[in-house]
């Protein structure tokens, strides 16, 4: 046993010798440093010895020396003020952690308050509160009878407001014997003898037509050319001013068209358009509604579900849920927590093309018809022009006659599917059940208006098919649009489609 202790003396002494002569180095060498007697002693005894340049060596080094010894001393300060400090800071970190922690057990207890309050009000008028699906989440309740009456008032002011207006409502003698050429010019010369607004006929008749191949209708081009004029000027041509709407940058979701419901004070927050679609309800007028400027935030984050359900077949699923239950107070024509959309209103919005605005989505351009308005109007004489009342169903007639009546021709159909055919092999590009059910709409109606086919055809194909090359690396396909204007003017005669060869040209020059 006595030679494993020497052993293990020895061998663990060789290290912990040397860790301790590391350790007492350290604090000799920093005592020797700072050791003042000794340099006082080294300086006494060369005293003697030094003179003249000798001197001046020895103080300067002695003042290098003091000047080394006080920074050392200076860092070491600093060293340890840094650590009290930075102790302090993380003693303060602890204690802010503790105090939400402490302030988060106490929110707790104030909900779990609050939730034994309202389970009391709940039991006092007479409802179970295991029925009750949530009392302090983002829907509180589903409120109903006499629950919703003893909370007191109604949620849907404006719509509440529109019950007692209109329940008396008598309509106005309608204009049911004008024709649609008639009503677009009768329209040209009001908005110019009463309101100093200068269309050319042709926009006048791309505008009606539009109405008879879908509900959203753009208007598009520079400023001040009167896009949002002419839907404005719509509006007081039939008596029933449009509503405007001005789109925000800040437009996210549908509740910028409708509203929203406040859970604190237990409203809705109408607004103007939800308005006007309830008051559409009441009526048989023609309701425009402006969206203007539209694309300043993105039409599909804040139009989407519009786009969806104007869709649908069949109008009765034109169906909008407004909030998620019902209440015996809500307006007549809120039926279990949803609004009908009317089927005499359509929705007009204006775009600029410039870098404060988004780019408008193929997704929303194939369900609208785009109308440009790139040229300010030219002054004409017009005499004095009434505005007229005419009935929704009449103008819907108007314009579904038009389309019986002036269906577009099978050689033209068959040219179009040519064009289509050469369109695909050539740009990758093809038309769409969707633009030629349009087409097929919106053509026969420019045509009961007074246009041609081949124009109307013209139109529907620069502005719907043609402006998908935008979206096309227009270097590759440079050399391919004299070829397709060579094969439109062989399809169609070169006097004729001129808007969409000029369109192309006008892609032809942005190369």
């Amino acid at each position: 046993m006595d030679t494993i202790f020497k052993f293990l003396f020895e061998f663990l002494g060789q290290f912990f010798g040397s860790l301790w002569s590391i350790i007492s180095g350290i604090f000799t060498g920093i005592g020797n440093a700072f050791n003042i007697p000794e340099y006082v002693n080294i300086i006494y005894a060369y005293t003697t010895e030094l003179g003249g340049l000798a001197w001046f060596i020895a103080i300067v080094a002695i003042v290098l020396l003091a000047a080394v010894l006080g920074l050392l001393v200076w860092l070491i300060i600093v060293a340890v003020k840094k650590f009290i400090k930075g102790h302090r800071r993380r003693k303060d970190a602890d204690s802010l952690v503790k105090e939400v922690q402490a302030l988060n057990k106490e929110v707790m207890r104030l909900n779990l308050e609050k939730d034994k309050i309202l389970s009391m009000k709940v039991s006092q008028i007479g409802l179970n509160p295991n029925e009750i699906s949530e009392l302090t989440g983002d829907e509180m309740a589903t409120l109903n009878g006499e629950e919703e009456q003893n909370l007191g008032d109604k949620r849907f002011y404006k719509l509440a407001e529109i019950d007692e207006l209109w329940a008396d409502y008598v309509p106005p003698v309608y204009d049911n014997e004008i024709t649609l050429p008639e009503f677009c010019d009768r329209f040209r010369l009001f908005a110019c003898s009463q309101l100093g607004l200068y269309y050319d006929i042709k926009i006048i008749r791309l505008f009606i037509a539009s109405f008879a191949s879908t509900r959203l209708i753009i208007l598009q081009g520079i400023s001040g050319t009167g896009k949002t004029s002419l839907p404005y000027a719509f509006g007081k041509f039939i008596n029933n001013p449009a509503i405007i709407a001005s789109v925000q940058p800040s437009w996210r979701d549908r509740s910028e068209l409708f509203g929203y419901f406040n859970e604190f004070t237990k409203k809705f927050n109408e607004t103007e358009l939800l308005r006007a679609m309830y008051e559409a309800s009441y009526n048989e007028n023609i309701y425009a509604v402006i969206l203007d400027e539209m694309n300043i935030a993105r039409v599909e984050y804040y139009f989407a579900e519009m786009l969806s359900i104007l869709e649908m077949p069949s109008r009765d699923e034109w169906v909008v849920d407004v909030v998620p239950n019902a209440w015996k107070s809500d307006p007549k024509h809120i039926v279990n927590g949803q609004i009908q959309i009317p089927g005499n209103m359509w929705y007009i919005g204006t775009a600029n093309n410039d870098d404060s605005t988004f780019a408008i989505t193929d997704k929303v351009y194939d369900r609208a018809m785009p109308i440009n308005i790139d040229t300010k109007g030219v002054a004409f004489d017009a005499p004095y022009t009434e505005s007229i009342n005419i009935n929704y169903n009449y103008f819907e007639e108007l314009l579904n006659v038009a389309k019986a009546n002036n269906i577009v021709s099978e050689e033209n159909l068959k040219k179009i599917n040519l064009l289509d055919d050469y369109v695909i092999e050539h740009f990758r590009i093809a038309f769409g059940n969707r633009i030629v059910k349009q087409l097929r709409d919106f053509v026969p109606a420019y045509v009961g208006c007074g246009g041609t086919e081949i124009d109307g055809l013209d139109y529907v194909l620069a502005r719907k098919v043609f402006r998908k090359f935008e979206s096309l690396n227009l270097s590759y396909i440079r050399d391919e649009i004299d070829g397709l204007c060579a094969y439109i003017d062989e399809l169609f005669g070169e006097e004729n489609m001129e808007e969409c060869k000029s369109y192309l040209r006008m892609l032809k020059k942005l190369v």
